[in-house]
């Protein structure tokens, strides 16, 4: 153990005695606080895109194919043909190299090009069909969205978001004019599990009415969605709008890995032999920009909140070093006689400071950990799920994301702490030794 660096323990276990004990205390307690509500922050923002991420790729894919002619609408897509052979060949991709700029430290370099892998592939490929109609009770009326559902969809989304009842089986001939519809659609029509109703459609300029069952109540929470769909078998929507069992509206693909998502789009798109000319690949982003722009907002808030923290922390600690400097003047005085260099009086104060923020890091740790996992595991904090698209506020606690703000608390401070630490160098050693 240097010299400083004895000196400033000695001078922590000192103050523990002495009128220091409280200024040292509410500066650790500022250290903490501030990396509390960064460690919560950041675990609740990025919760909170992860989840609204996940239920809107897990209804839509995360990948489109559909006809160029369909000028990206979702209820009047143009017949395509099912394709094997392309659906085969989409399933086979498993990684793809691409050409990348270059980074370092978070920053690109656009001269500088490598190549890169994906990490991943894609794992699923299902089709879909959709058309706009009525449905009908006793007491009331309601548009909505048919999302046809063939016997290659993926119901495991549905598995975390039903409520009663059961999922479609889509392999089966008899339970073709069964119906998934959300709780918002089941309240409003006020029906249940097992009733009936009617869905209206229009053929040659004459209303025709189809009778449904209603086999599922799902929430996904997602209250734009919820309010607009119902799934059926896709045979519904073949028959309704005089397509064969061999045509679909789209086609939704599923990636192993979101961060290879754009990538995977444009090979699709660009590269795979099979994907005829009147068709493209969009992902869901581009789809629905506003909603992810949204989310993106989120970031900024973050970066906002961080940096007020980080801020409060610093603060605090240059009140609390300037005080420790003052209330150690004798000793400054004392050292400066006996030789010691500014810098190295300096040290001891630096030295001092890191012991406080440490010690804060340490409850900060400990509390802000604390809460996230009572919040992930008992779901203490509840939402308006209509504003909010979630009813218990989400956790995604990451590791390193905890030591980055552990590392860049602990660095930045105490890099800000060097210039307070100047206060030293205006000490006279003589006027120090007769301070009282």
């Amino acid at each position: 153990m240097n010299l400083e660096r004895f000196i400033a323990k000695r001078a922590v276990e000192a103050g523990k005695k002495s009128f220091t004990r409280l200024i040292v205390v509410i500066a650790t307690m500022a250290v903490a606080l501030s990396l509390t509500v960064m460690i919560a922050t950041s675990a609740l923002i990025s919760g909170f895109k992860k989840e609204i991420t996940d239920k809107i790729f897990g209804f839509w894919g995360h990948i489109h194919i559909t006809d160029v002619n369909s000028n990206r609408s979702l209820v009047e897509a143009y017949p395509l043909k099912k394709d094997e052979k392309f659906i085969a060949a989409v399933e086979n991709i498993k990684s793809v190299e691409y050409p990348d700029f270059g980074r370092f430290l978070g920053f690109e370099f656009p001269n500088m090009m490598v190549d890169r892998e994906t990490k991943g592939g894609i794992s699923h490929v299902q089709t879909f069909a959709m058309r706009p109609r009525i449905i009908q009770t006793k007491n009331q009326i309601e548009g909505i969205i048919l999302k046809g559902a063939g016997q290659d969809y993926d119901w495991k989304f549905f598995d975390d978001y039903l409520q009663e009842g059961k999922i479609l089986n889509a392999k089966s001939t008899s339970d073709t004019r069964q119906i998934l519809i959300s709780r918002y659609t089941a309240d409003r029509l006020e029906t249940e599990v097992g009733k009936k109703f009617l869905v209206h459609f229009v053929d040659n300029g004459e209303t025709v009415p189809l009778r449904f069952e209603v086999a599922g109540i799902y929430k996904t929470g997602l209250e734009e969605y919820d309010k607009k769909f119902a799934m059926v078998n896709i045979s519904v929507i073949q028959e309704l709008v005089g397509w064969t069992e061999n045509q679909v509206g789209g086609y939704e693909i599923f990636v192993e890995n979101i961060d290879d998502l754009d990538v995977l789009s444009n090979y699709i798109d660009l590269d795979v032999k099979e994907l005829p000319n009147h068709l493209y690949a969009e992902t869901i982003r581009q789809k629905f920009p506003p909603i992810f722009e949204w989310l993106n907002l989120q970031d900024l808030n973050e970066i906002v909140i961080l940096a007020l923290m980080l801020i409060v922390c610093i603060i605090n600690m240059i009140t609390a070093l300037l005080i420790l400097i003052l209330e150690r003047t004798k000793m400054i005085g004392v050292l400066k006689s006996m030789g010691a260099s500014d810098w190295s009086v300096r040290k001891i104060f630096l030295n001092y400071a890191g012991f406080i923020i440490l010690n804060g890091l340490f409850w900060g740790n400990l509390i802000g950990v604390g809460l996230c996992l009572a919040q992930k595991y008992f779901g203490l904090i509840k939402l308006s799920e209509a504003d909010y698209y979630l009813s218990v506020a989400p956790i995604d606690l990451n590791l390193w994301t905890v030591l980055l703000l552990n590392l860049g608390t602990f660095v930045l401070t105490l890099f800000c702490l060097v210039l307070p630490t100047w206060l030293v160098t205006r000490i006279n050693p003589v006027k120090a030794i007769r301070f009282n």
